[in-house]
């Protein structure tokens, strides 16, 4: 098919239709279709715009309202991407006047090009270190960033906490970003989702909510257990799942836990979770901890012995981001302390690990420690000063709040200034970006941790 078709014969133009006509009765029920869509008309196609015939304004407020997100699928694989639509009204039957109305959400279909995908964007295949526990899982999900919505459907990762379920979600995201530019790609929290429905009722806005995210191509969601008890908000996700399921649209999610031993979850959505493939990440054995630890240790440009390496794997075996916790630490150690970096100072960093592990963290610690660390009054994090230091202190109590605080990010920005939780996910974005770029700040920041953990 020419994408980029100009004009088309009324012969072409009907011939499409009728494919259009068929897609959507394959998608409604008998009823909705002959009531809706059996009457409309196609009347022209031009400059990549469709102009259909509606029988009267009832019937075009109607697809507006129920039918936007059927018929733009149904276009943009018929006649092309990109195609907009035009509704041609028909105001007297009896002499055939007609009235062209644009569609009312154009202006949003505009708005909906530019999307923050909020993927982690140091998360990607190069980086995903391979082992036996995980193997399966990998291999899955590059088969779906490669053809994503066409192979494992819904694509559903499962895992103790720390074995790298978000670093693998997000490297499909990645890759799918990277192949297939003109997807709309959302990595998203269950939590954030659920913020995110409950401000929609708030706000009465419930509408827009359901439509952004029936006009997603591949939907990430991380850590649906959360949404587990909270029955308004999976009948939400229920009827986006559907919506972009039908549609070929890619889901994947992840999970503490296998869809069968989610409780408080309904059963139909479990079922739906059970329709693609199911995949299991195992804790990382023993050869695979040791080659994350180089990974970790080549990527910050470190050095550390062999039997330093083999120790670490050997005594820490909870997770992933307690293997790279150490690391870090040990880094500090050895920079603050001007220390070796051997098996003896590896024993009093796991030994330290294991007891910072048992140590409850709090707010006003979070809040006293980076105040301390950056020499400012704990009280300039509360005012609305927008001076770059005082924003970088807020900046990353938030990050650390979140890192290490069982709190939603409505709460974290609650406590730290009044701010909303969407300023929160931007403080927590700019201070991982800033990390990753700026090997200084990352000093201070694991110097920050360090405090933290000897409290």
């Amino acid at each position: 098919m020419n994408k980029n078709m100009d004009v088309l014969t009324n012969a072409e133009l009907q011939a499409k239709w009728l494919q259009c006509l068929s897609i959507i009765k394959d998608n409604v029920s008998e009823a909705i279709y002959n009531t809706w869509f059996a009457d409309i008309k196609a009347v022209k196609y031009e400059e990549s715009t469709l102009t259909i015939q509606v029988k009267s304004n009832f019937v075009y407020e109607f697809l507006e309202e129920n039918a936007v997100s059927l018929l733009g699928y149904t276009l943009n694989k018929v006649m092309g991407e990109g195609t907009r639509l035009m509704y041609s009204v028909l105001t007297d039957k009896e002499n055939e006047l007609t009235m062209e109305v644009e569609p009312e959400n154009a202006a949003a279909s505009e708005a909906q090009q530019v999307l923050d995908s909020m993927l982690i964007s140091k998360y990607t295949f190069d980086n995903y270190v391979e082992g036996i526990s995980n193997r399966l899982s990998r291999s899955v999900a590059v088969s779906v960033a490669n053809k994503p919505g066409r192979t494992f459907n819904p694509l559903f990762i499962h895992g103790a906490s720390g074995v790298g379920k978000t670093h693998l979600v997000n490297a499909i995201g990645c890759k799918i970003k990277e192949l297939h530019p003109e997807l709309r790609v959302l990595y998203i929290s269950a939590h954030l989702f659920q913020v995110q429905y409950t401000d929609s009722i708030l706000q009465r806005s419930f509408n827009d909510f359901m439509r952004f995210y029936q006009s997603i191509d591949v939907l990430i969601i991380d850590d649906i257990q959360e949404i587990a008890g909270l029955q308004k908000t999976q009948t939400a996700f229920f009827h986006i799942f559907n919506h972009l399921h039908l549609n070929g649209k890619q889901l994947i999610m992840t999970s503490d836990r296998s869809p069968a031993q989610l409780k408080g979850m309904e059963e139909r959505l479990i079922t739906r979770f059970k329709w693609g493939l199911t995949a299991e990440i195992e804790k990382p054995d023993l050869e695979l901890r040791k080659n994350i630890l180089r990974s970790k240790i080549h990527k910050d440009g470190l050095k550390f012995p062999e039997e330093v390496i083999t120790y670490i794997a050997e005594n820490v075996d909870a997770s992933i981001r307690d293997l790279e916790g150490i690391v870090v630490s040990m880094m500090a150690h050895s920079t603050i302390n001007s220390a070796d970096i051997d098996v003896n100072l590896a024993r009093r960093i796991v030994g330290g690990f294991s007891n910072f592990e048992k140590h409850p963290i709090t707010m006003e610690e979070i809040i006293k420690k980076v105040t301390e660390f950056y020499a400012v009054e704990p009280a300039v994090i509360n005012t609305r000063s927008r001076k770059r230091e005082v924003v970088l202190v807020r900046q990353v109590a938030m990050y650390l709040a979140k890192k290490y605080l069982d709190l939603s990010t409505s709460k974290i920005g609650q406590y730290i200034g009044k701010r909303d939780h969407a300023t929160v996910l931007h403080a927590c974005k700019t201070i991982t970006n800033l990390a990753e770029t700026d090997k200084q700040f990352r000093y201070e920041l694991n110097q920050i941790e360090i405090m933290l953990q000897s409290a």
